[in-house]
Formats: C-alpha cells, sequence, structure tokens
C-alpha cells in the first residue's frame, strides 16, 4: 500500500509518511532529529530504556528497520546516515552500537550487540553485513545452545568500505580508511589503508 501511494504521488506521500513515524519514535521515547526521512516502518523490539535509542539529524532509512536494544543497550545514530532495506540493529548489556555521520548502511546488514559497535564517519557498508560482538560459547559438555556467550568489542574506524556478505567477528578493530573484500570474515585487526580479503581475511594490498 505504501509503495502505491507513493507511485500515484510521485513519492510526496514519503514526506508525509515520515513525519507521521518521526511523531510515533518520539511518542516512545526515542530521540528523532531534524530531516527525518523513513519509507518503510520501524520495527521495535525496546527491552531497555527507549531514550537510550538516538537518531541524529537527516538520517534516511529506504525500506523497514528493526531496532532491538536489552538492559543498557544504547543504539546511537549520527547525522546524514542513510540505511537501506531491511537492516537490524541490536544492542544488549553494557553495549553501545553508534554509527558516525555520513555512513551508510547496505540492506540485510545486521548488527548483533553485547559488546559495542563503534563505526566511524563516512564508512560504507555493501549488502548482508554481519557484524557479531558475541559469540556463542561451545563447550562439549552441553549443548551449544544452552551455554552463554562471550563478547567482545568492534571498532571499525572512519572511511572503511565493506564489500557484501563480509562478517566481523567480536574482538576486531578495522582501521582507518580500510577496505574488506566481498565474502570475507574478519578475525583480526586490520591496517590503516589495508586492502583485506578471504576466508579469514588477509591484507592483500594496500590503498593509494
Amino acid at each position: 500500500m505504501f509503495e502505491f501511494l507513493s507511485l500515484i504521488t510521485k513519492k510526496r506521500y514519503w514526506k508525509l509518511h515520515s513525519f507521521m513515524i518521526k511523531i510515533i519514535l518520539r511518542f516512545y521515547g526515542i530521540k528523532t532529529g531534524k530531516g527525518f526521512y523513513c519509507e518503510g516502518i520501524p520495527h521495535l523490539k525496546i527491552g531497555g530504556k527507549a531514550e537510550f535509542i538516538q537518531i541524529g539529524d537527516n538520517v534516511s532509512i529506504f525500506g523497514n528497520i528493526d531496532l532491538r536494544n536489552r538492559e543498557n543497550g544504547k543504539i546511537i545514530i549520527e547525522d546524514n546516515v542513510s540505511f537501506d532495506h531491511d537492516v537490524r540493529l541490536v544492542s544488549a548489556r553494557e553495549g553501545t552500537i553508534r554509527i558516525g555521520s555520513g555512513s551508510a548502511i547496505g540492506p540485510y546488514t545486521i548488527m548483533n550487540g553485547g559488546g559495542s559497535i563503534l563505526i566511524g564517519q563516512k564508512c560504507l557498508f555493501a549488502k548482508s553485513i554481519s557484524i557479531n560482538a558475541n559469540d556463542h560459547q561451545f563447550e562439549k559438555s552441553s549443548c551449544i545452545r544452552d551455554q552463554g556467550f562471550t563478547y567482545g568489542d568492534i571498532v571499525i574506524e572512519d572511511d572503511v568500505w565493506l564489500g557484501a556478505n563480509v562478517c566481523i567477528n567480536k574482538g576486531v578493530k578495522i582501521q582507518k580508511g580500510s577496505i574488506i573484500g566481498a565474502n570475507a570474515v574478519v578475525t583480526k585487526n586490520t591496517e590503516e589503508y589495508s586492502i583485506n580479503a578471504g576466508v579469514p581475511s588477509r591484507m592483500i594490498g594496500m590503498r593509494t
């Protein structure tokens, strides 16, 4: 229905839609800045405090987005960030998910907190990125599902490009200017302005 209304109004409908979504988010207690734009429906699963979710100015969401927090988990989206459709952000425990200004997040990206996920400015994410600041324990004495988790913060510095289907493991720091090639699994820190690829990823070159 939303897409049909957008079609017959030459996309002018989305301005009214965005205004209404912004009012609803504020009703929940989510701080939402000026210039907010949304072409979908935010799915909210707030198990913590709604005010721990903050959306800056001129944030654009081109489809549905899934925002979840538990305990003291925080989600902070800075100014001029854009999201493609079907992105999920989950922040839990004492962790923070922070997305720096000017970053663009591709479709089907999932960020699972527990630890913190700190993303710098003007980062570019392709589709289906998986960022996990937690991992299952897997001792053989009991079923993995019945065990707890381990946690580790993830830091992604400014000007990082993640290719399609990249997976980033807990405890990793991706330094400024790094490129991670499609389908890579990042298990260790990168060097500034390095080009990395593979499973597990390794440096294959440098930006020039």
